[in-house]
């Protein structure tokens, strides 16, 4: 058996991939992996891939500015090259982008396909009721309780996640991180790696911590900084080194990918941002703190291995929403301050554990597994009667429930006490919410047997209604999302009927479960 796993996306998401690819081979299949041209050289930091094919996506763009029937051909002749050399049953796109919808649909025909899809038509076909949540939840920050690794799994229709487990180093790739880091200074007791790059600068700590950090790492513990990054963030290191009073490894753009996830291998722990770096760490089984800014947050886009530790500031606007401009000055950048780091980081370094956090201003995390096999964090702050962490786990089990079609009994569904606040805001959008889906159901009855064209123009703006009540509402937000994307796809009034009966049980479960 054969399966063409498709993941269009960066280099931290494409290594995110290794569990469902893991998985698929599990199971007997033989894995390819498309991705685009550019991160084709991540596919051999994964096990189990067979094959890569790296789209080239820049020449499709360039054929379409000169002549779409070019671009058409080379599209064609990219896919039929795939199935001549490798003819894949089962074809899994973990990518929502219309171009991957339009490779899955191509590849897809009379072959199983799983995740984003589209028909013929052109309309989104997903396959399952998490393809549109991973879709959604991306956009709706603080809605988002999955890791990204365990969402694509269960795109990819894997129940329970494989662990995160990339290559092993070659040995020629383990001999050259031990010349990278060979002759440290004398005195040195080990090596703690630092990037601080991260695909936007109001994600990034503050260098000057970095600095701080390292000289605390050397002068009490006696570990030598090791910096990590691109070339293109090279500058970030020099700024770091600005009159730096410990030793230090700068290493940034000098590592291939594979020699840098032997150097990973090497080190202590790794000190980063949200970034492919950490995935590659994590991956790798390097120990790592991680700090979350922005629009970054540990419960999603969190390194997926047990026992790491993660930090994201502790303000009511984190994380940020994308799109939208900081009106705090980016405070949060600030709020994670090094000593805070370096208390976990000298704990982590001595005993192997991390520690409680007391400092004010952070929220930190230990990641783990919950009994399904799925990334989890539980909170070394004191975090965990918070609304906003209560609110999380909530989500995650009504949440997976709803999105697995499993069955909710009234009796069994947890309960969570929130601030009267958010309690009050909540029930004020989830018994609006109720109010108009059962006149909806009422209204799609009277529809089925007759068609009137006036109690159609009603129900169209109470489906519309339905989308405005929850979007009101930050913590429904993505609910608001999933309802209108579902409620577009329907063939029949049936369909439609059979997703009001769905959220109408989730209104009523969240419902019990707030009060």
């Amino acid at each position: 058996m054969k399966a063409l796993v498709i993941n269009l996306t960066r280099f931290g998401d494409l290594l995110q991939t290794q569990p469902v690819i893991t998985a698929l081979a599990d199971q007997g299949y033989e894995v390819g992996v498309m991705c685009l041209k550019n991160f084709a050289g991540t596919t051999q930091l994964l096990r189990n891939v067979a094959r890569t094919f790296s789209l080239p996506g820049a020449s499709l763009l360039a054929s379409l500015d000169r002549d779409w029937r070019v671009a058409v051909n080379i599209f064609e002749s990219y896919c039929a090259e795939i199935e001549e050399s490798f003819d894949p049953e089962l074809v899994i796109n973990l990518t929502p982008s219309v171009s991957s919808r339009l490779i899955s649909l191509r590849l897809g025909k009379g072959r199983e396909v799983r995740g984003f899809a589209m028909d013929d038509f052109g309309f989104n076909a997903d396959t399952s009721r998490w393809a549109g949540f991973l879709q959604m939840a991306s956009a709706n920050r603080g809605s988002s309780p999955f890791n990204v690794v365990d969402l694509f799994s269960k795109v990819a229709g894997i129940n329970k996640p494989a662990p995160f487990e990339l290559a092993d180093s070659t040995p020629e790739m383990k001999i050259a991180a031990l010349k990278l880091l060979e002759n440290p200074v004398p005195g040195a007791e080990g090596f703690v790696g630092f990037q601080p790059g991260a695909s936007e600068d109001r994600r990034r700590w503050p260098v000057e911590y970095f600095r701080k950090l390292g000289l605390r790492l050397w002068k009490e513990k006696r570990r030598v900084p090791v910096l990590l990054g691109t070339e293109s963030e090279k500058g970030l290191g020099e700024r770091i080194l600005q009159g730096a009073e410990f030793p230090s490894v700068n290493l940034m753009g000098g590592t291939s990918l594979p020699e840098l996830a032997a150097v990973l291998r090497r080190l202590d722990l790794l000190v980063t941002n949200d970034t492919g770096t950490m995935h590659l760490a994590a991956g790798a089984g390097t120990p790592l703190a991680a700090i979350f800014l922005a629009t970054a947050q540990p419960w999603d886009t969190g390194p997926a291995a047990a026992n790491l530790c993660c930090f994201e500031p502790d303000l009511d606007c984190h994380p940020c929403p994308f799109g939208k401009e900081c009106v705090y000055d980016h405070l949060c950048r600030r709020e994670v301050e090094p000593d805070a780091v370096f208390g976990a980081v000298s704990s982590f370094i001595d005993s192997g554990r991390w520690p409680l956090i007391e400092n004010r201003g952070v929220r930190a995390y230990l990641t783990g597994r919950d009994e399904r096999g799925m990334i989890s964090l539980s909170s070394l702050s004191g975090h965990e009667q918070s609304d906003r962490h209560k609110w999380i786990i909530l989500q995650r089990e009504l949440y997976r429930r709803f999105l697995d079609g499993d069955e909710f009994v009234e009796a069994e569904l947890p309960k969570i006490e929130l601030s009267p606040d958010m309690r009050a805001r909540l029930l004020s959008a989830l018994n609006s919410c109720r109010d108009v889906l059962f006149l909806l159901s009422k209204q799609a009855v009277i529809l089925q047997a007759d068609p009137i064209e006036a109690m159609k123009v009603k129900f169209l703006a109470n489906l519309q209604k339905i989308q405005d009540i929850l979007s009101s509402c930050p913590e429904l937000s993505v609910l608001s999302s999933m309802w209108m994307v579902e409620s577009r796809v329907h063939e029949s009034m049936d369909g439609l009927m059979e997703q009001l009966n769905r959220y109408m049980v989730l209104v009523r479960a969240i419902s019990v479960s707030v009060e």
